[in-house]
Parts: structure tokens; C-alpha cells; sequence
């Protein structure tokens, strides 16, 4: 039993592997997921409902509105005037300098006919009153306040609310001081304005710590809730419109329901119930992928990158939502379609953005307003990137994302409000924020080519240019050769694009295929200038040899130019495990009699896997062998195209291509027209 076991997992791993990859995901999204219950009811402000009666379950306090609430927090907070203590002994200490100063000063006088006492005592008596009243220390809570804005003064452990205009600054102390100075008799003037002008110390200095715990004593009493209904009491009836007194008693239901929900042994049920609706989302996926696009199930990479973006998109939503709910609207839920696009088609990329957004509904507030801005948003990128093969159409399809996302809620605001009055700027603002995150596509998607081993247009593009050192080097050290790609390079997108398939990828291809050949340029015909042929001073097999292992030479140069395995495969399938029939028949030919080995005259393979590698390889050999006819009619060029991929054909070198016979055919078409508007040939057209 245990070894029939063994040999299944041997067997069948791959697929195990395929399974285990979305149980880990399944089981990392119920991890981060909030457990908190859903309402059972949906509903908008403005909309009638349309779900049946409801009466209330149970005793329940409405909750006020957001915009009600935040209007009577800031209500209370204006009532809390900002805490100012009175510093008795900074005031004392100020009196005993003034006073010290006064005697020092008055010893320097030369007129003695004042009295020094009635003197010192006029000046303290002026600085007792004006201290006693309060000078206040600058704090930036005074800006913009007016003279009549209230403050509390802390003095003797009593507060007392004070106009401001009712106590001093430095400046205002002084100011009051020398008008009673300029009107009092029998007075030094000067000496007393010179020592107040330096007398007076702010004695009132603002207390954060006291105004503070006040303003949160004040958002307390704030009640959030302003009434009560009773359970069995009818809360709206089926057809009813959920006016704005109707929506505050809805919303306070869900929000009592799902409390109840989250604090109550009903846990152990909410997660089944997450397990199950989770689990749902992602077997769907399952059985999308290996029934529909069976291409990519048969690619683990290809499935655990999908399931990399779903999380990367669920899993931050799950944890925003869990600690600052407010912030969901800035979480670039654009990206996901953008990756998508660029890395698979159009179908996949809307059933993986539609199944994560249904994923992240399962928690998020508003499910339904979420689902449509995501669906639109989906359709928005699809529309935008349909041709992803320009980076500047990443920036455009941001700027949708943000227009599409205002349009909605403009929609949104005016089913539920009926006016566009109620529209929050912040609001706006995150959705412009979203739409800039959403830029970040760019190198994330450089960095999942390079973790995945896969290739995107953008990528394709690059290595396509003929100005790229590998291409630019063939094109000196092997000109005859770097022209050849280029013809098969243009056949091959063509005929990819009659039958179907990836036109950049098999273009790509072609344009390195015979990168080898720059080992040896002068052993390859299309090289040779002159009337030199070098194989003429070795032997058929030697030459063979130096023939077949420019596909080696070729997949060792891709390598150490670190280029894609996609584009290495071209390389290595190009002449699959065709044997060189020409050295194989002149060794024959010059060594009658002599067994030969049909290894050493063969390439080593592998065979086209794939229609791209599949048209090369027809492509490649067509192009090679019409270079040697000497008059091009319509007729040898037709010969041509037929022989040789019929020769293909009968060597089995497309049975593990996923290229039907009606392609093939579509390929010769393809091949016959373009090989006769090289070579200028023109139709016999019968008499």
C-alpha cells in the first residue's frame, strides 16, 4: 500500500504540486482575511428596497452619520478653549528683579526731590496689576484667533474662561502701562517706562497636557449613536426608499449585526463559511485554467504568478481594511489587470481580476459600489493595453484608471445623493493617488519576468532590435548570415500571422537562431565572398560536425548574453534532429562501402514544441534553400516550399507542436508568396 503510494507521488507530483500551491493560497487569504460577518442585506442610499420586510432581530442604537458625527465632534472640541497657567512664581520672581533694578537705578539719579518710596511703590503697583490680569506666552494655538476668542486661565487651582483681549502681551503690557505712566503726577517718567519696558515676564504659558486630555474628555461625551430601536420593530418595508433616515437605522443593523457576529462563538461559523466562499473562488480558477486555458495549467510558474497577484492584491486589502478601513480607496487594485494583460490574454486577465475583487468584496465595506469600480476598471486597463507593447501606454491607462474612477462616482453620487454638492475632494484625491500607484507596474513587472523566466511584449521589443550587441555583431562577423535571420525573422511573422500565434516571439527567435554561426562565419555558404570554400580542405564528417555545432556555439553565445530560454529554444529546435544530408551523402559517396554512423551527421535536437518553433524551422530551411535556385520561377519555388516541408513532415518534426495540417498548409501559402515577392517572380497567368 505504502509503495503503491510512493509510486502515485512519483507519478502524479507535478499535479500534487499544481493542487498545493492553491490550498496555500487558500489557506493564506483565510489567515489575513478580517473575521468579521457580512450583512445579509444590501442596500443604497436613495434606491428602494428591495429585499423583503425587515423587522429589527434586537435591541439596537442608530448609529449617526459620519458627516453628523464629525460635525459635533468639532462642535465640542470648539466649546474646549486651549489651558493657559498662571506662573505665580515666575510672576514674583519678575517683581523682586524689578525692584532690584529700580534701586540700583535710583542710586545713579543726581534729583533727590522725589520721594524713593512713592516711586517704588507707584511701579509696583503698576506691574501687579498688569501681571496680576496676565501676560500671555505665544503659542501657535493663538494664530488666527481674534480678541474676543476664549482661552482658560489656570490661577490658584480656579479656571476662569478670558476673552483675550482681556489679558496682555509684552507688547500690550507695556503699551497700557506707559499710558497710565504719561498721565500720573509726581512721577520719574522716564526711569519708570525704562525699567517696565524690560519688567514684564509672560506669566501665562500654554498647557498642551490639560487642553488635551479636555478635548478627549469632550469627543467622549460625543455620543455616536442618538436613539434606540426595539427588537420586533419595523425597520423598512419591500418597495420602501431608503431615505437618509432609513440608511443611518440600516447601516447601525449591519454594523450591530456584524459586532455581534465578531464577539459571540459564532466565529467557528464565520470562518467555515469564509472557508467555504473562499475556497469556491479559487477551485473555480482551478478548474478555469485546466479546462480553458490548459496552456497555461500545464505551467506551474504561469499558475503560482497568477495566484502571486491575487495575493499581493487581497491580502493588503484584507489587512487595510482590518486596521485602517478608510485607506481601502487608495489600494491600486488597477495593477492587477495591468500584469495580467502583459503577461497572459484578455480572457484570463478578466476572470483573475474579476475572482479577486469577488474575493476582497467578501470584507469590504459597500460590496457592491467596490465590485462595479473594480469591473469597470478591469474593462477600463483591457480597452487601454491592448496593445502593451509601448511603455507610455502604461501612463495612459493610468490616467483612465483615475478617470474612470471619478466618472463612477460621480454615478454613485448622484443615484444615492441626488446632487453633486456632496462630493468629497478627498475622495477624488485618493482615487488620483490610486491611479499614480498604479504606475508602479512598470518595474514590477520587470521583476516577475525575471523571478517567472517570463517574457512580455516590452521585453521582446528590446531584444527584437537589430541594434542590440548580440544582433549587431552577427551583422559584422557573419553579414550573409545576419541577412538570412532577417528574411526568416519576416517570413515566420507572417505566416504566425495568418494561423494564429505570438509573431513578436517567433520574430525574436529567428533573429538569433543562427547566432553560432559567427564561430565559423566562412563555413556557412551565405558568408562566402569569393570562390573559397573552406570545406573543401577538410572531410564530409569534419564539415558535418562544424555545420551541426552552430547550434551549440549558438545556445552557449545566448547564454552568456543572458538571453530568455524562450529565445534559446528557437535556437536549439531550429533543425531538430534533421540529419545534414549533403556531407551525409558526399562521406558516402567518397567512402563507398564504409558503415556510417547517422549520429554524427545528425543535429541533436530537440524537435519544434510549439507552433512558433514549428514555422521558424520551416521558415529557416525555406529561406536557406531558395537562395540556392538561379532562375526563381513561381513552379521551383513551389517545388521548393513543397519538398522541403514535406520532408519535415515525414521525418516527424512537427508531432510534438501544437500545429494543426490546415496551419501547415497556411504556412506554404504564406512561404510560396513572400519567397515570390523576394525574388520578383511573377504569376503565370494561363492563356
Amino acid at each position: 500500500m505504502f509503495q503503491r503510494f510512493i509510486s502515485f507521488v512519483q507519478h502524479q507530483y507535478y499535479e500534487i504540486l499544481k493542487i498545493s500551491v492553491f490550498i496555500i493560497a487558500i489557506v493564506l487569504v483565510l489567515w489575513f482575511m478580517p473575521r468579521e460577518g457580512k450583512f445579509k442585506y444590501e442596500f443604497q442610499k436613495g434606491k428602494p428596497w428591495q429585499q423583503e420586510t425587515v423587522f429589527a432581530p434586537f435591541d439596537f442604537a442608530i448609529y449617526k452619520s459620519a458627516d453628523r458625527l464629525r460635525d459635533e465632534r468639532n462642535k465640542a472640541l470648539s466649546k474646549v478653549y486651549p489651558y493657559f497657567i498662571f506662573q505665580e512664581q515666575e510672576t514674583k520672581n519678575g517683581r523682586s528683579k524689578l525692584e532690584e533694578s529700580f534701586l540700583q537705578q535710583w542710586q545713579k539719579r543726581k534729583d533727590g526731590h522725589l520721594p524713593k518710596q512713592k516711586q517704588l511703590a507707584y511701579l509696583l503697583s503698576l506691574y501687579d496689576s498688569i501681571q496680576g490680569k496676565g501676560v500671555i506666552a505665544y503659542h501657535k494655538v493663538l494664530d488666527n484667533k481674534t480678541e474676543h476668542a476664549m482661552v482658560n486661565m489656570v490661577k490658584n487651582m480656579v479656571v476662569k474662561p478670558e476673552p483675550l483681549k482681556n489679558v496682555f502681551t509684552i507688547k500690550s503690557a507695556f503699551e497700557y502701562a506707559k499710558m497710565w505712566i504719561d498721565t500720573a503726577d509726581h512721577v520719574d517718567k522716564a526711569l519708570i517706562s525704562k525699567l517696565l519696558a524690560n519688567g514684564f515676564v509672560q506669566n501665562l504659558v500654554y498647557s498642551e497636557t490639560t487642553t488635551l486630555k479636555e478635548q478627549e474628555q469632550a469627543l467622549e461625551d460625543v455620543s455616536p449613536t442618538y436613539g434606540m430601536v426595539q427588537k420586533d420593530e419595523l425597520i423598512i418595508n419591500e418597495g420602501e426608499l431608503v431615505d437618509d433616515q432609513k440608511f443611518a437605522i440600516l447601516n447601525s443593523l449591519r454594523k450591530e449585526y456584524e459586532r455581534r457576529v465578531g464577539t459571540t462563538a459564532q466565529q467557528n461559523a464565520l470562518m467555515g463559511g469564509q472557508l467555504i466562499l473562499v475556497a469556491a473562488i479559487f477551485v473555480a480558477l482551478f478548474f478555469f485554467l485546466r479546462i480553458i486555458r490548459r496552456e497555461v495549467f500545464e505551467e506551474l510558474k504561469k499558475i503560482n504568478l497568477i495566484l502571486l497577484l491575487m495575493l499581493m492584491m487581497s491580502i493588503p486589502s484584507f489587512l487595510i481594511l482590518q486596521y485602517r478601513p478608510s485607506l481601502i480607496l487608495l489600494m491600486p487594485i488597477g495593477l492587477l489587470p495591468i500584469i495580467l494583460i502583459t503577461f497572459f490574454d484578455t480572457r484570463i486577465t478578466m476572470m483573475v481580476h474579476l475572482l479577486t475583487i469577488t474575493l476582497i468584496a467578501l470584507v469590504v465595506p459597500n460590496p457592491y459600489q467596490f465590485v462595479f469600480l473594480q469591473f469597470i476598471i478591469g474593462f477600463v486597463v483591457l480597452f487601454s493595453l491592448v496593445n502593451h507593447n509601448k511603455r507610455t501606454y502604461y501612463f495612459r491607462s493610468s490616467v483612465f484608471i483615475f478617470l474612470a474612477y471619478a466618472f463612477v462616482y460621480l454615478g454613485f453620487t448622484l443615484i444615492q445623493e441626488g446632487n453633486l454638492q456632496t462630493i468629497d475632494t478627498l475622495v477624488l484625491g485618493s482615487f488620483a493617488l490610486n491611479a499614480l500607484f498604479t504606475m508602479l507596474a512598470l518595474p514590477l513587472i520587470y521583476f516577475l519576468e525575471r523571478m517567472f523566466g517570463l517574457l512580455t511584449d516590452l521585453s521582446l521589443l528590446e531584444l527584437s532590435n537589430t541594434n542590440s550587441p548580440l544582433l549587431r555583431q552577427l551583422a559584422l562577423v557573419a553579414p550573409g548570415t545576419f541577412q538570412h535571420s532577417m528574411q526568416v525573422a519576416n517570413l515566420s511573422e507572417e505566416a504566425l500571422y495568418e494561423i494564429g500565434g505570438d509573431t513578436l516571439l517567433a520574430r525574436t527567435g529567428a533573429l538569433y537562431h543562427d547566432i553560432g554561426k559567427m564561430e565559423n562565419p566562412l563555413y556557412f555558404i551565405e558568408n562566402q565572398m569569393g570562390g573559397y570554400n573552406p570545406h573543401d580542405d577538410i572531410s564530409s564528417a569534419e564539415s558535418a560536425r562544424i555545420i551541426i555545432d552552430h547550434v551549440t556555439k549558438g545556445i552557449e553565445k545566448a547564454r552568456k548574453a543572458h538571453l530568455p530560454e524562450q529565445i534559446i529554444d528557437f535556437i536549439r529546435t531550429h533543425h531538430g534532429n534533421r540529419r545534414v544530408e549533403y556531407f551525409y551523402f558526399l562521406e558516402q559517396k567518397q567512402n563507398p562501402g564504409l558503415s556510417l554512423d547517422e549520429r554524427d551527421f545528425s543535429y541533436h535536437g530537440p524537435i519544434p514544441f510549439s507552433k512558433e518553433t514549428a514555422v521558424v524551422m520551416m521558415a529557416d530551411s525555406v529561406e536557406a534553400a531558395s537562395r540556392s535556385i538561379k532562375t526563381p520561377s513561381e513552379q521551383k519555388l513551389n517545388d521548393l516550399v513543397e519538398n522541403i516541408i514535406g520532408k519535415q513532415m515525414e521525418t516527424n518534426q512537427f508531432i510534438n507542436s501544437n500545429i494543426t495540417l490546415k496551419e501547415i498548409n497556411t504556412v506554404k501559402k504564406v512561404l510560396k508568396k513572400k519567397l515570390m515577392n523576394i525574388y520578383h517572380v511573377r504569376i503565370a497567368y494561363p492563356d
